[in-house]
Order: C-alpha cells, then sequence, then structure tokens
C-alpha cells in the first residue's frame, strides 16, 4: 500500500505478463498456476491435501486461509466442490490475502480460461472489490459463503485476525508465490500465527516441499507429512496441528469485546424497524437466525422514511478510522444492493436506480494528495471537468466534481420491506412507547402499560436517539438527534434532464414519479416535526446556489416534503457493538488515565446479549448493511467483517475509553 501518515492510496495491483491467456507475475517472476492443468492441481494440493470435502462434513461452519487469492482459483474450486458435496457444512467461510490483488479486468481474463467454473466465477467478479486496502467481505449463495478479501501484507492480515476471538481456521492453504521468490511469506511468523488461529486439529497443504517451510510448521505444533506432488512436482506438504492451539499475541486492547457471552441459540428481539434494525435482522436471518423486530411505529417510518436516499461516499487523503469505514461500508453497501436488484427484491426505477453520483467540488491540482488517491482507484471513482460533468449529469451547465458510477438513489421504506419480507423475521409495528427492563436471564421488553410483549436472551436497540434511553445504565452514550426536513420538488426546466444524483451541500437525485426528494436541513437542538416554508426555502437555496440555476416559482406553504431526525454521534461514526457496563469498564481499564499505552488482557463485563446498531447520521443507507453484518458476526461469535481498529472505532464503548485515557472519568 502506497501510504504515510499523511496520505493513503489503493493497493498496488498485481504487475502481469500474459503467456496467450495464462498471467505471469512481474513482481515474483513466477506463474499463478501451472499451464498444464491448474485446474487439476488446485485440487490435488489443496482439496484433497486438506482432505476435502471429507473435513467439511456435518459442519456447522468450515473456515478455510489462503495466503494468496491470486486468480481466486483455489477459492473458486473450493466452492464448486463444497456446492456439490450434499454433506458439507452449513456455511463456508473463506479469509485469503492478497499483497497485489488483481484488477478485475485483469481477473475477468484469467478466470476466462476455466469454462466449467462460470457459475461460480459469475458472482465473484460481479462482486469483486476495488482495491481499496484492509479486508473485504464479499456474501455469496445468499449468505450461505462469506468471502473475506484482505489486500494488504500477510502479516498485517494475521496480526489483526489475532485480535478478533471469533477467527478459527479449519483448513490452511499456503499458496504464496514460491519461497524462493517470495521469501517474506513464508516465515516463522505465518507458522506461529496459524497455530494461533488454528481450530484443534485443524490441516494444511502447499504445494513446497522446503526444508526451512517444514521445519518451521513443525515448530509451531503442526504434524508434516511430505507426499507425493503434482504432476513433475515430485513432492509437497500435507498435515495437521498436532498440539492444542497457541495463546494468541494481542497487540490491542479488548475493551470492545464482553468477557460474557449468552448461547449462541438465544431468543433475538430486535427494536427499531429502519435501515438499521431491518439489515440486522436480515443478517441474523441469513445465518439461519429467527428475529423479532418491533417498532414504536411503522416499519421505516421514522429516519428512512424519506421517499429518496443517496448512496454515497466522501473521498479523503488522510488516513482515518472515519475515511476507511465510509470507505469500505461504501464498498460493501454497493455490494449488497446490487444483490438485492439481481435477486429481484427491489426494481430499478421504482425502488432505486445506480445512475452515479455527482459531488460538487473544485478539481484539485494533479500532483495534490487527493488527486493521487483518487487516480489510484479507478473502479471507485474519477474527477470530472465541467464539460464531462455536464454529459454525465444531463445538465447543460453543470459545475466540475467527484463522480462515482456505480453509486445512485434508493427508496429506503422499500429496502427495509424488502429485508423484512423475510420467513424467519417477524415484524410487530405500532408498539407504542417500549421499555426494557432486565428480567432472570433475558430481556423482558414493554410497553406504556408495563405488560410484556417479548422476551429475549438478546436485543439490538436500532431506535435511532431513543436507543440510549431504553438501555439500562447508559447515560454515558453521547447521542444527537437533528432534524433534517425535505422538500418535494416538482421536475421542471432543466431539471427535467437529470440523469445522476448531484450532491452539494444538499442533494439533488433524478425524478422521480417526475419530482426530485432534495434536501436536506440539518437543524440542531430544533424538535419541531412539522413541514416549515423556511425549510423549504433553505433547501431551494441551496440548489440555486449549487447549480446556478432558476427554478419556477413555488407555493412553498403547499410544497410536499417530509421532516425526519438523524440520530449522530459526536465523531460522526456509528454506535455499532455490545453494551458495556460502565463501571466494569472503568475498573479494568483505569490504568489508562496513567497509560495509554499499556497492554493487557483484561475484559469488562457488557450487559448480556444487549448491542447497539445506531447514529447512522444522514448516511444509514451506506452504513447500516457492514454494521448489520458486524452485529450478526458478534452476536453468533464469527469472525468479524472488519479489522480490530474498526470494530473499536464503531464500539458505543470508546467514547469511555477516550475519556479515561485524557482523564476525564
Amino acid at each position: 500500500m502506497s501510504s504515510t501518515k499523511d496520505h493513503w492510496c489503493a493497493v498496488p495491483a498485481a504487475q502481469l505478463q500474459w503467456h496467450q491467456d495464462q498471467p505471469q507475475s512481474t513482481q515474483f517472476s513466477d506463474i499463478y498456476y501451472s499451464s498444464d492443468s491448474g485446474l487439476d492441481e488446485s485440487r490435488y494440493v489443496f482439496l484433497q491435501g486438506n482432505d476435502l470435502p471429507a473435513r467439511w462434513s456435518g459442519q456447522s461452519t468450515y473456515s478455510i486461509f489462503e495466503s494468496g487469492f491470486g486468480t481466486g482459483l483455489n477459492f473458486l474450486n473450493t466452492l464448486q466442490s463444497w456446492l456439490k458435496d450434499a454433506r458439507a457444512s452449513d456455511y463456508l467461510h473463506y479469509t485469503a490475502v492478497e499483497k497485489f490483488p488483481l484488477r478485475k479486468d485483469d481477473l475477468s481474463r484469467a478466470l476466462g480460461a476455466w469454462p466449467q467454473l462460470h457459475l461460480q466465477s459469475e458472482p465473484l467478479l460481479a462482486q469483486y472489490p476495488p482495491l481499496i486496502p484492509g479486508q473485504h467481505r464479499l456474501l455469496l449463495e445468499d449468505g450461505r459463503v462469506r468471502l473475506d478479501l484482505w489486500f494488504c501484507d500477510l502479516h498485517e492480515c494475521l496480526e489483526s485476525l489475532q485480535q478478533d476471538p471469533g477467527v478459527g481456521i479449519d483448513s490452511w492453504y499456503l499458496d504464496g508465490f514460491a519461497p524462493a521468490r517470495n521469501p517474506d511469506m513464508w516465515t516463522q511468523s505465518l507458522y506461529d500465527s496459524m497455530a494461533a488461529l488454528s481450530r484443534p486439529g485443524a490441516g494444511f497443504s502447499t504445494f513446497t516441499a522446503a526444508g526451512h517451510v517444514r521445519r518451521g510448521l513443525e515448530q509451531a505444533g503442526f504434524a508434516v507429512d511430505k507426499v507425493q506432488g503434482y504432476g513433475r512436482k515430485r513432492e509437497m506438504l500435507k498435515g495437521a496441528l498436532n498440539a492444542p492451539p497457541r495463546q494468541r499475541q494481542h497487540t490491542s486492547l479488548q475493551w470492545h469485546r464482553p468477557a460474557n457471552h449468552i448461547p449462541l441459540d438465544s431468543d433475538i428481539v430486535i427494536i427499531g424497524a429502519g435501515l438499521a434494525g431491518a439489515h440486522t435482522a436480515a443478517a441474523l436471518a441469513s445465518r439461519g437466525r429467527r428475529v423479532r423486530v418491533l417498532d414504536a411505529g411503522s416499519a421505516a417510518g421514522a429516519a428512512s422514511g424519506n421517499t429518496q436516499g443517496v448512496l454515497y461516499t466522501r473521498m479523503s487523503h488522510r488516513p482515518s478510522a472515519l475515511n476507511d469505514f465510509s470507505l469500505h461500508s461504501f464498498s460493501y453497501a454497493l455490494r449488497h444492493y446490487r444483490t438485492m436488484f439481481s435477486q429481484g427484491l427491489l426494481r430499478q426505477g421504482q425502488h432505486g436506480e445506480f445512475c452515479g453520483v455527482l459531488q460538487l467540488q473544485n478539481i484539485p491540482d494533479s500532483g495534490s494528495l487527493l488527486h493521487q488517491t483518487v487516480d489510484s482507484l479507478p473502479e471507485l471513482c474519477r474527477y470530472l471537468d465541467a464539460e464531462q460533468a455536464a454529459v454525465e449529469s444531463g445538465l447543460a451547465d453543470c459545475p466540475e466534481g467527484l463522480y462515482f458510477p456505480w453509486a445512485g438513489w434508493l427508496q429506503p421504506a422499500a429496502v427495509c420491506k424488502a429485508l423484512l419480507a423475510n420467513p424467519l423475521i417477524e415484524l410487530k409495528e405500532n408498539c407504542g412507547e417500549l421499555y426494557l427492563q432486565q428480567h432472570d436471564d433475558c430481556w423482558r421488553i414493554i410497553d406504556t402499560d408495563k405488560q410484556s410483549i417479548a422476551e429475549a436472551e438478546t436485543v439490538v436497540l436500532a431506535a435511532g436517539s431513543n436507543s440510549n434511553q431504553l438501555a439500562p445504565d447508559s447515560e454515558w452514550i453521547p447521542l444527537q438527534s437533528i432534524r433534517g426536513q425535505v422538500s418535494h420538488l416538482p421536475s421542471q426546466g432543466s431539471l427535467v434532464a437529470l440523469k445522476t444524483v448531484i450532491c452539494h451541500d444538499g442533494y439533488l437525485p433524478p425524478a422521480h414519479n417526475e419530482e426530485h426528494c432534495i434536501g436536506a436541513t440539518f437543524d440542531l437542538k430544533d424538535p419541531d416535526p412539522q413541514l416549515r416554508a423556511d425549510s423549504h426555502q433553505f433547501n431551494l437555496d441551496k440548489l440555486k446556489q449549487a447549480l446556478g440555476i432558476e427554478l419556477a416559482d413555488v407555493d412553498l406553504s403547499d410544497m410536499g416534503g417530509r421532516v425526519g431526525f438523524r440520530c449522530a454521534s459526536p465523531d460522526y461514526l456509528p454506535m455499532a457493538g455490545p453494551v458495556v457496563m460502565r463501571d466494569s469498564l472503568l475498573e479494568h481499564f483505569g490504568f489508562l488515565r496513567k497509560n495509554a499505552r499499556q497492554l493487557s488482557s483484561a475484559r469488562a463485563d457488557h450487559h448480556p446479549g444487549l448491542y447497539l446498531s445506531t447514529a447512522h447520521g444522514s448516511r444509514g443507507l451506506t452504513s447500516t448493511p457492514l454494521c448489520a453484518e458486524l452485529l450478526a458476526s458478534q452476536i453468533c461469535d464469527e469472525t468479524a467483517p472488519l479489522p480490530v481498529n474498526l470494530q473499536q472505532a464503531l464500539s458505543p464503548s470508546r467514547f469511555l475509553i477516550r475519556d479515561l485515557i485524557r482523564n476525564r472519568i
């Protein structure tokens, strides 16, 4: 990754030479697969070498790690075998790391050599992410297959995984380039990490038979067998962990994960049927979990009720948790919603449209750091001058800006309805004001008449700014409610030709049902739920200022629109994670007042089975899908879809930790 403290760019793509349609790495002067029969070699070395499919038979989730994703051949081979096996595990979790990933067009060309894998390669190509550094989760086969692609150095990935208690690997595919050509990968650090991240008896296989690889694996506790290699390769290595898994090396504190756990088959209730609650319910249902969703009013009736919402992100060249999460949640959301459209859960033009998003802004000098960052990610976005912007937008006079061709607008209520229409999800609307009580080993949800309407061991609070009022001991959770009014502008004049979403200080999507949903105001400390003419005027003035156009007079008193209340946090990141017991966290991590860098294995008690998904602000369409996947992984004790630093950046506990470090509490 080209990165400094003040600047980041996309990870460097693989540099290839093509011999007919076979790729060869120029960085490592090595081939990606055998020119004789790469498919058969992959099956022999990695599937047979790990005794698959026999090992995954009868398992709930089978987890595989591959060092070197390359062209994805091993993954696709494994997926095809898993899908054909009636005795396969219920779920397949495949983690792969690649320091120099292929660009999508190169990947497509390489996989074109294997038409027999077409049914598996097409969904992979459809979801293949841009080369943003870090962890990317791809969901395939209706969520039964989770593919985590890490675009980074192998050891960076393994160090992060050691911080995640949900990680447990059943099989290792050691498939980096040959040890003589890529010595940085084949180190004792790799083998020791394998021993720490493995489940008992985990297997491994690799094409190499190098002596230092065998000795390193044996030193880490693996029993190693030297067996017949594939084709002209005389020998290869395979084996299994022959000792208890090693203790993991924690390089970060674990204040974001609970010390106490609840049964994995517990009853689950979600309070709130907006984007946050609906996405969380769907993520859990994709894991076979039954969920009840309760809402004080109607589904998507609060902040998720606008007729048009924009799926977007903002680019910055500065590395930060906010920037990292914004980019990864945006990339994940694009994959997620495209899948919903392809499955027929949403309809193009009716429930949304991937028409592109143009953010109006001055284009910086080509040598600027931001320009370098944007230029490194052509799959994600690009700068448009005024002439180009006019072509893409359909507006004759359109300012320059940053264009995201794969983004667009969605109807949030339609998204929620589609997500909640799942046989494993029970929705109960119009419950009125709800309250939460701890009762024995579960949570009791009661109404204003103090009547119990549900009980569950696991509860997710996704009720916007009301979430911290529901949670016990939660006055420390800093949520604020921000009024936002959108205006329904009848399409007119040049706006009729608008083809793409325009983002400025507000937003303007193409017309839907002959009107544009524009806005929105940002009214702090304003609890007024009524439509106001002055807010309509504010939205119109911002639009005129951004585009320099004149609008026909409209009767503001009769103008349609909607008022909603965004829920936001002080650092503009959502809150997604378990709810800590404040006093326990202060007790176990009080040492941070004196030494913010001190490491400890301490874990604080959390309210059993209580989680938050809130503070999504004005980016709920973008942030809620990935936050839902994070919560589902935590509730089900699985590998998380985000590295530990971003899990902590989203944890509600982060505000207490910051106050401890600053000696404020």
